[in-house]
């Protein structure tokens, strides 16, 4: 009994999802006076996904106000993104979580498909 139930966790489902990295990620002065930034990196390993969208969220989970090159981060399957997330001023404080979420496109019909969602907690 035993053998079947360990069988079947291991034959079961496979859920792949996209890596978001550093897991805590440590701010670091920025070019700019008074601006921090958080170096990070976004791999793609969904074939279904092209699209993810980076968020900065306090301890409560509210927004943060923020700033990157683009807040929506086009990514080809197999590609790595290198981004640089700025904050400033009160934000440098209340930020907690730089998350990275997979946006699903309404022209992808897979009944099966989930968005999925990764966060890193700031040192």
């Amino acid at each position: 009994m035993r053998l079947l139930v360990l069988l079947l966790l291991l034959t079961g489902g496979y859920a792949n999802a996209h890596q978001f990295t550093p897991t805590y990620p440590k701010l670091e002065l920025s070019h700019m006076p008074g601006i921090m930034k958080a170096d990070m990196v976004l791999f793609n390993d969904r074939k279904e996904i092209r699209y993810y969208e980076v968020n900065v969220f306090d301890k409560e989970w509210n927004p943060v106000r923020f700033a990157t090159q683009s807040k929506i981060i086009p990514i080809n399957y197999k590609e790595r993104k290198y981004l640089t997330i700025y904050l400033s001023g009160k934000g440098i404080k209340r930020a907690k979580y730089i998350c990275s979420k997979s946006k699903i496109l309404m022209t992808v019909t897979k009944p099966s498909i989930v968005s999925s969602r990764i966060c890193s907690k700031i040192k």
